[in-house]
């Protein structure tokens, strides 16, 4: 079922939004007011979360309560990846949370988090230990990121690719499992924290990898899995076939479905980070979505 949506991914990262467009985040305060105000139209009980803050960042929340975003959600998010991009130890991630605490009484979930094997699966084993240690009983939900290793003929959805070094590549190694179906190390010792710790997995458009997902999923003993639905597939042909397959196969978990992703014509430049010309179109596929698969 579904559990909650998602409002965007990591909105506070050059990655995933053009602030150059949208230096103050207004753009994505009515965007995301208009959303929330949408999906409750549609579902009044579903939650919804903030998307999940990569850096995690009390200052940007603060922003985002001045626009009057806060009282339009239920969850306010985090991601944190400490041994790979962010710039603390894991063993700070009790002082991040409380961090974020300090400025809103909404719950915190942390909906990514994960451990690269670009330099050796070994970290992955002793990040994910080590991250179960520290959050588990601390936050109400915890997303593992990934199932899957990213397979290298896709390209990371991030906006500078290649020219960001090894930071880029680091993409590619974040699962428990290896391109060629493989397990790695670390998922051994997942399965003795589930269903504390839920997973993060992106589904490509038609992604050949979703039924094996789904098997393996139940197989670790996962009850709690974010996944998204793209704003901009939603304008390819078979999109909502699409969807229904992906949503009838994963009705088994309790989901928090993410909505991103800007098309290139409703955006203010013709890229998924753009900013949207109409934030009420935004608005509209949620509501449909929520339509299609909460309400």
């Amino acid at each position: 079922m579904i559990e909650a949506v998602m409002l965007w991914n990591e909105p506070n990262n050059l990655s995933h939004w053009n602030f150059e467009l949208d230096p103050d985040w207004s753009i994505y305060s009515a965007m995301v007011r208009h959303a929330s105000n949408a999906i409750r139209s549609e579902s009044p009980r579903l939650r919804r979360v903030l998307g999940g803050m990569s850096p995690i960042d009390p200052n940007f929340l603060r922003t985002l309560q001045r626009q009057c975003v806060l009282s339009h959600v239920d969850v306010v998010a985090v991601h944190g990846f400490p041994l790979d991009w962010n710039h603390w130890s894991i063993h700070e991630w009790p002082a991040k949370l409380d961090e974020i605490r300090a400025v809103t009484t909404l719950p915190i979930w942390v909906s990514e988090v994960g451990a690269s094997t670009f330099g050796a699966e070994e970290i992955q084993v002793f990040g994910l230990n080590r991250t179960a240690e520290l959050l588990v009983n601390r936050t109400e939900r915890i997303h593992w990121y990934s199932l899957y290793d990213l397979p290298r003929a896709w390209p990371a959805t991030t906006r500078h690719r290649e020219a960001e070094g090894s930071a880029y590549y680091r993409h590619f190694y974040m699962g428990l499992v290896r391109e060629d179906g493989t397990h790695k190390p670390a998922l051994r010792d997942f399965r003795q924290y589930t269903p504390a710790l839920g997973i993060c997995q992106w589904f490509h458009f038609e992604d050949h990898r979703l039924e094996t997902a789904v098997t393996l999923l139940r197989e670790l003993g996962v009850k709690r899995l974010r996944t998204g639905l793209s704003w901009a597939d939603s304008f390819r042909p078979g999109a909502d076939r699409w969807f229904d397959s992906q949503m009838i196969k994963l009705d088994a978990f309790d989901v928090t479905l993410t909505f991103c992703f800007t098309p290139e014509h409703c955006g203010l430049a013709p890229n998924h980070t753009s900013p949207p010309k109409d934030v009420t179109q935004f608005a509209e596929f949620c509501a449909r979505m929520t339509r299609r698969y909460a309400a």
